[in-house]
């Protein structure tokens, strides 16, 4: 049976520049960084101070006040973002209603899950007892409660879990949910990821894996993919979440179709725990499964939005299995860029914010610029990283590349739906 095609209808976010998509991508195509000091909690004492924080979040009436205060803030990220991205797909009021609910469904993923609700827990058993802990503590650590709470007032009865690869995260998940679409077993899917990891657990577990930058003296320019001055990554949080729908539920409905979903694959490095494999192979294993799962030819993609994290082995590997993989297409037409230049790294919410840059690129035929990139690795001399401004680019087949300790790897396509 032929599978169903598969197109975005609606977009949500939580990020550092707010959750508006579209001050979300003109604040990428500007050029702006999002990092700032860390002020949510004390840490003069850390040799990194700084984050891609989400700013005054505001949760407006998306969630119930009681339930905000008591849920994990990766919850609240991703309940405000799925349920903007409903917004965005006209699916509220009576036609949310219309549909049929036991043919949606969530799959939203988060690499870390429950941070904060986890570290005060513990907090509160050492220095209180354990009958002081809060029976919440539970449901607001694991990872699936975010996407249980969505489909519990959204009434969505359909697939519902998550995924939790770390940074490949939201691309786990949005491959996921489409192949339920594909395979029809569900209509409409809300999926990507959320992550609210700057905790003072986070920060702490980061700096002794020694993966973070400690440009503490301008965090705006610490995020710096490809430079040859990068010193580790930056890191970030938020919430990315798509309305997916067949083509043919969005068409009957009237949907505003945004792009379409190609397709997409999943390996493993099987190499090391946190790097990357040298030889890039399980990534280009990766993208070559996810273009012939697209049925595209390599010659189609024109634009990359690479996961590109800041790291000094990290960068470079993903770049070689690129150029493996296009050849001499890749200094010829291909654009490249990192949006976690301006982001950070969002981790399990990272691949989610990316997937709506790729999206919004599609749509107004602008790629965002890779801002910090003053000094390039030679490696990728002749390669278009969209250095430090925005560009103009019809974009024909978008990759978009996330990748996740433990040798997790996720490519997924998108285009301009054509009929």
């Amino acid at each position: 049976m032929a599978k169903k095609r598969v197109v975005v209808t609606g977009m949500g976010v939580v990020s550092c520049f707010g959750t508006d998509v579209d001050v979300f991508y003109n604040q990428l195509l500007s050029g702006a960084s999002g990092i700032t000091a860390i002020k949510q909690f004390p840490c003069e004492d850390h040799p990194t101070r700084f984050a891609g924080s989400v700013q005054d979040f505001d949760m407006g009436d998306y969630i119930d006040k009681k339930q905000a205060r008591r849920v994990d803030p990766f919850v609240r990220y991703a309940m405000v973002a799925g349920k903007k991205a409903l917004e965005m797909g006209l699916l509220t009021g009576q036609a949310l209603e219309n549909l049929d609910k036991t043919r949606c469904g969530i799959v939203i993923g988060s690499g870390m899950g429950g941070m904060e609700v986890y570290s005060q827990g513990v907090q509160t058993i050492l220095e209180k007892g354990f009958k002081r802990l809060t029976p919440f503590f539970v449901p607001f650590i694991i990872t699936n409660m975010a996407g249980a709470l969505l489909a519990i007032d959204l009434g969505f009865m359909g697939p519902n879990y998550s995924i939790s690869t770390a940074c490949a995260t939201s691309n786990y998940s949005i491959h996921a949910a489409a192949e339920h679409i594909r395979r029809g077993d569900a209509d409409v899917m809300l999926t990507g990821g959320c992550e609210a990891a700057i905790t003072p657990i986070g920060l702490a577990g980061f700096v002794a894996c020694k993966a973070l930058s400690e440009r503490n003296d301008d965090p705006q320019k610490a995020s710096r993919p490809w430079d040859k001055n990068r010193d580790g990554f930056v890191m970030g949080e938020g919430a990315g979440v798509l309305v997916l729908e067949s083509l043919e539920h969005a068409l009957a409905r009237g949907a505003p179709i945004l792009a379409e979903y190609l397709g997409g694959a999943v390996t493993c490095d099987a190499s090391h725990m946190t790097d990357p494999r040298q030889d890039g192979l399980g990534i280009k294993l990766c993208a070559e499964k996810a273009m012939l799962d697209a049925n595209i030819a390599k010659e189609e993609v024109n634009y990359i939005n690479a996961h590109a994290t800041s790291t000094l082995a990290g960068d470079l590997c993903e770049m070689e299995a690129m150029k493996q993989i296009f050849g001499p297409q890749m200094f010829k037409d291909m654009k490249v860029n990192a949006t976690k230049s301006m982001t950070g790294h969002g981790l399990g919410a990272a691949g989610g914010l990316e997937a709506i840059a790729v999206i919004k690129a599609i749509e107004t035929g602008k790629v965002h610029p890779t801002i910090n990139l003053d000094n390039p690795e030679e490696a990728l001399a002749g390669i278009d990283l969209v250095p430090l401004v925005a560009k103009e680019h019809k974009v024909q087949v978008a990759l978009s590349n996330s990748f996740g300790f433990g040798g997790h790897n996720s490519c997924l396509l998108f285009a301009k739906y054509n009929r």
